[in-house]
């Protein structure tokens, strides 16, 4: 598991992410506190508290995996673990 902090501040970022994730055949889930959902859920991400950034566990295999997913979600990515 490799985990990074996103920031999804607005309605069509959240769009974008979700298409990026849903793209991808990993498994991620965001964090907000002590509330966990799916990274693929738009609904679930919109039950998160979105004014501070989430974390985002991803859970692949291999590095080069993540680095690629990783690329993907460059423009949210406020910063990694």
């Amino acid at each position: 598991m490799f985990t990074v902090m996103v920031n999804l501040d607005s309605i069509n970022r959240i769009k974008r992410f979700v298409e990026i994730i849903n793209e991808s055949k990993i498994d991620a889930e965001l964090v907000s506190g002590r509330y966990v959902v799916d990274a693929k859920s738009i609904m679930g991400i919109f039950s998160l508290d979105l004014i501070h950034p989430l974390q985002l566990n991803i859970f692949v295999e291999t590095k080069e995996e993540f680095e690629d997913i990783y690329n993907k979600l460059n423009e949210f990515i406020v910063e990694r673990s």
